[in-house]
């Protein structure tokens, strides 16, 4: 694939990778009592509106609490109301100074703004290098990912893996890592790898589908896009997946190398 594909493909890449830093939060880590932070982004329209009604109620009834606040701040994110959740987990951090849990959420928020070195910034604040946490360094990884640091982020996903060998997660970054600097076939490995694993969801075969799909092998693609999604929902994908490729004149030399 051209640089100037690989450029297109950014906004999505972006969107995906903060997708994964957030799967890798909402299990409980395995070195010490993580606040699980659910992936609110895979919702419907609907479900996305109404879980959000519920968790601003009870923000707004205790904003004291710091599960609501986690819970809502990632809400907020799924929703694409990004500032909303940078404003909440800044309340938040007044009131539960150097707390991980809020300090992490935080760093995600700040991510998906955009504003890479503060989150940076707040992660590296957070990470004990004597004992880091695999959530943590997941994040930290995805964050550097998106600053073009590709080989840093990839070294943090295998110190988090040694911590946690059997997170899903940490090998669907590792793939979407590969992802971003062209190298399909060993992002599909991972990425492979990853939907083997126990706590594996829809977003990682998802991902999967799309590396596929990039490498030209369509039909691979949509069987693996429709045992997750509508068929309204397949099309676009796979729509989405020939424009880009489409985009750099590469539709034509795939069916040639079929």
């Amino acid at each position: 694939m051209s640089r100037p594909l690989m450029q297109s493909l950014r906004p999505l890449r972006a969107a995906l990778l903060i997708a994964v830093a957030s799967l890798a939060l909402s299990a409980c880590a395995t070195n010490r009592a993580s606040m699980p932070s659910p992936d609110y982004s895979g919702m419907s329209p609907a479900e996305a509106q109404q879980t959000l009604a519920q968790l601003g109620a009870r923000y707004k009834s205790n904003p004291r609490d710091k599960g609501t606040i986690i819970y809502y701040a990632a809400a907020l994110r799924g929703a694409g109301q990004n500032d909303q959740a940078v404003a909440v987990l800044e309340a938040a951090m007044a009131i539960y100074k150097n707390d991980p849990d809020i300090n992490v959420g935080y760093a995600k928020a700040l991510t998906a703004q955009g504003r890479f070195d503060q989150a940076l910034n707040v992660i590296d604040a957070t990470i004990v290098p004597q004992q880091p946490d695999w959530n943590a360094l997941s994040v930290k990884g995805a964050i550097l990912d998106q600053m073009g640091r590709n080989q840093e982020a990839r070294h943090l996903y295998n110190q988090a893996l040694m911590i946690a060998p059997q997170e899903a997660s940490l090998e669907a970054n590792l793939g979407l890592s590969y992802a971003m600097t062209n190298e399909l076939t060993t992002a599909e490995a991972h990425l492979r790898r990853a939907v083997q694993m126990q706590g594996a969801n829809s977003r990682i075969r998802q991902n999967l589908a799309l590396v596929v799909g990039l490498q030209g092998r369509f039909d691979e693609a949509r069987a693996i896009y429709a045992a997750e999604l509508t068929p309204d929902q397949v099309e676009a994908n796979m729509a989405y997946i020939r424009a880009l490729l489409t985009q750099q004149n590469r539709w034509s030399a795939i069916k040639e190398s079929r």
